[in-house]
């Protein structure tokens, strides 16, 4: 994984609630094991129309509006428990979501795949969304060593797992931070 400190780039702003993980990657795009290529199917049928044309009002596809952040309406990658999810975000170029709620195991398999959710306040969220609709060539600066948000509304902090973030900031998946420790357990084995 990347190494992740902070990001600043403009975002995108996706107002519907309850996005659950089948409209993020539809089931039947699940075939492949490997995490590449995802990004191409990320909200499948809403960026396109059955006749396959793009769907110009949906928000990925609108021209206005570009950046590694979503920034998603209450209760972000509900449903069932696929890591395709994360996989698609990615893929697509999404280093940040930010919401006012994640379940909890789409939560999770964003951070194994070094994707970070932001939870902030459901006031926040509500305030911060019109304004990057009206605003599209803002910023929004992402710090996770402070755990900061700084946005055009004012800045915010949020929760993260401590091993998540330690993790996040060195560029470690679970296998990496094992390794990571190797010297630490060839000594308390030594002592063994």
């Amino acid at each position: 994984m990347e190494k992740f400190t902070t990001l600043a780039s403009r975002a995108i702003p996706l107002s519907t609630e309850n996005v659950d993980t089948d409209q993020i990657i539809p089931a039947r795009f699940l075939k492949a094991t490997d995490k590449i290529g995802f990004g191409k199917h990320l909200f499948k049928d809403w960026r396109f129309h059955k006749d396959e044309s793009i769907n110009t009002d949906f928000a990925l596809n609108n021209q206005k509006y570009s950046g590694s952040i979503l920034v998603a309406g209450d209760n972000f990658g509900c449903g069932s428990s696929r890591e395709h999810a994360a996989w698609a975000l990615t893929d697509y170029g999404f280093k940040v979501i930010v919401s006012s709620f994640f379940a909890d195991i789409f939560k999770g398999n964003a951070l194994n795949n070094g994707l970070l959710p932001v939870q902030v306040s459901d006031d926040f969220l509500k305030k911060l969304l019109p304004v990057l609709q009206e605003n599209p060539q803002v910023e929004i600066v992402v710090n996770l060593e402070k755990q900061t948000i700084e946005t055009p509304i004012g800045t915010t902090t949020f929760e993260i797992d401590a091993y998540k973030k330690t993790c996040m900031l060195n560029g470690y998946d679970d296998i990496d931070f094992l390794i990571s420790k190797k010297e630490t357990i060839n000594a308390f084995e030594a002592r063994l």
